[in-house]
């Protein structure tokens, strides 16, 4: 009987064990002792990094996001007593993610597993120690956030199949709506990295040279078509050497984790100026991300399959395995004479055709040296209906019709005063892997 006994309870265990290694299945048997709604963007499962600092300490630090607190690991740095962190706990003193990022993968899944570990609802370190515990923990309302990273180069990839379709409609017409080479490799290129701004960054009206009618010489003045653009962006963790690609096979490896972007942009300048070069002035004013970069293994259950690539890519742009997440996105606008905000857009990040590993190795098939901070965006991310369009561009459809605010306002571009919030969540069983908001307000164009 004893020996029945045994064997049942062996067998309970081998359950639970394999139940608490799908995450799915992990909310049931393991939570935070930090109370977190449920439809918070910061559950337990999430776990994002970001840079912050408080009114009385304006030193910025890293943290972890749960619920409505922030852990500040510059403080719990000791406890990350593992193979690699072991040896590297300065890289939570620094002000930005960079050090840590460097680090690489091992590092990355073994700080997520320290960090699950410290904040779980049976583990006493932090949650019996009343004075760690207050050291520790930072309440978000009180809490200013920072860009995550020095972020030394920007990339942006134009990577939506729905997308680019539409916009070559626009400008081409149905039958050359996708150039020879899009349907071949990631087109891209290269943005500027030091008008990356974090998320409440006001942005002003650019101004520049348009061209409104094609008949006369260009202008100068503000730009009247001022857009959103719907976008998300990974950071690159560890780096290669120059010279040395990154094999699609380990793409994954340096991949750190992802953030909202809003790439703003001003049409009417771009249109004028991106023969032959692509965007320069439309586009370099502003980039807006989300502070708190959610790590990929938090994505990892809203894995999807990729897009069927037809024709298929060069092998050195193939893989098999799924790369592809379930994010469910929103853009939202609130004029100054606006109540509420209206909701705009719908998409998800599932619709891209390019995956985030097919964009690093091509990035660096030719040698290119990626750096630890480096900022690699998707595009903007439309899809087959007009709700989930990513940019003002396609649902107004250049201007040709209005968009619906609600209450009387209409756009067909922004206005003045006007707030863009962009959201997004993965949503699990009980539980959210969220990204917070990125949100920018429109400020009028300087008078000359």
């Amino acid at each position: 009987m004893a020996a029945v006994e045994s064997i049942w309870k062996g067998l309970a265990l081998l359950l639970l064990v394999t139940l608490r290694s799908i995450p799915e299945f992990n909310c049931s048997f393991e939570m935070s002792f930090i109370k977190v709604d449920e439809r918070s963007d910061f559950s337990y499962h999430n776990l994002p990094y970001g840079v912050f600092s408080t009114r009385d300490n304006p030193r910025h630090r890293i943290g972890v996001a749960i619920g409505d607190q922030i852990l500040d690991l510059s403080v719990i740095k000791h406890l990350f007593n593992g193979p690699v962190l072991g040896q590297h706990q300065d890289v939570f003193d620094q002000p930005t993610l960079n050090a840590f990022m460097g680090l690489g993968y091992d590092a990355w899944r073994e700080a997520r597993k320290y960090v699950q570990m410290l904040l779980a609802a049976n583990e006493s370190t932090l949650r019996d120690d009343a004075h760690l515990r207050g050291r520790a923990f930072v309440d978000q309302s009180s809490a200013v956030m920072h860009l995550p990273a020095e972020i030394g180069d920007y990339t942006d990839f134009y990577s939506s199949k729905d997308h680019a379709t539409n916009v070559g409609i626009m400008f081409r017409g149905k039958e050359n709506a996708l150039m020879p080479n899009w349907l071949r490799l990631p087109v891209g290129y290269h943005g500027r990295a030091s008008s990356v701004i974090v998320s409440g960054t006001p942005i002003r009206r650019p101004q520049g040279q348009m061209r409104p009618d094609p008949t006369k010489p260009p202008v100068f003045g503000a730009s009247k078509q001022l857009d959103v653009e719907l976008e998300m962006a990974f950071f690159v963790g560890s780096g290669n050497k120059l010279g040395e690609p990154v094999p699609i096979e380990k793409a994954h490896e340096h991949i750190f984790g992802m953030v909202l972007m809003n790439d703003w942009s001003a049409r009417d300048i771009q249109a004028w100026e991106y023969v032959p070069l692509g965007p320069f002035l439309g586009k370099n004013f502003g980039t807006t991300i989300s502070p708190w970069v959610v790590p990929m293994e938090a994505l990892t259950p809203f894995v999807e399959a990729n897009a069927v690539q037809d024709p298929q890519p060069l092998p050195y742009l193939q893989h098999q395995d799924p790369y592809t997440f379930n994010i469910n996105l929103f853009v939202s606008i609130k004029g100054e004479g606006m109540r509420e905000a209206a909701t705009i857009c719908k998409s998800n990040f599932k619709y891209m055709y390019w995956t985030m590993k097919q964009q690093l190795a091509h990035h660096t098939v030719n040698g290119c040296n990626v750096r630890p901070g480096d900022l690699l965006a998707s595009g903007t991310i439309s899809g087959p209906d007009p709700e989930s369009f990513g940019s003002m561009l396609e649902l107004s459809w250049r201007g040709s019709k209005v968009i619906d605010l609600g209450g009387g306002e209409s756009r067909t571009f922004l206005k003045d005063g006007d707030e863009v919030t962009i959201t997004g969540y993965c949503e699990g069983r009980g539980y959210r892997v969220g990204f917070g908001q990125c949100q920018g307000k429109i400020l009028p164009a300087l008078q000359q």
